[in-house]
């Protein structure tokens, strides 16, 4: 492997890093939002539809959100030990 390819290949994970850090921090930042809209549904009338609905699809987009960030986490981890 020539200088120009490992240049290349570092930059590469740089930007890698960049992206996995970044997208890590945006998910925290959609987690702790949907939490707190859940923690404000729970709150509400349980007989109320709207809410109720609206407390299942947060919950969904909650359990994408928290999955997604532990797979960008083990990624994250697998690249420092790389």
């Amino acid at each position: 492997m020539d200088i120009k390819e490992k240049r290349r290949m570092r930059s590469a994970i740089s930007i890698d890093q960049r992206l996995i850090a970044e997208g890590t921090a945006q998910l925290s930042s959609e987690i702790e939002i949907l939490q707190s809209w859940l923690d404000e549904l729970e709150r509400a009338d349980v007989a109320d539809m709207a809410a109720a609905d609206a407390r299942i699809a947060y919950r969904d987009m909650l359990r994408s959100r928290k999955e997604m960030f532990q797979a960008l986490t083990k990624l994250s981890e697998s690249h420092t030990e790389g």
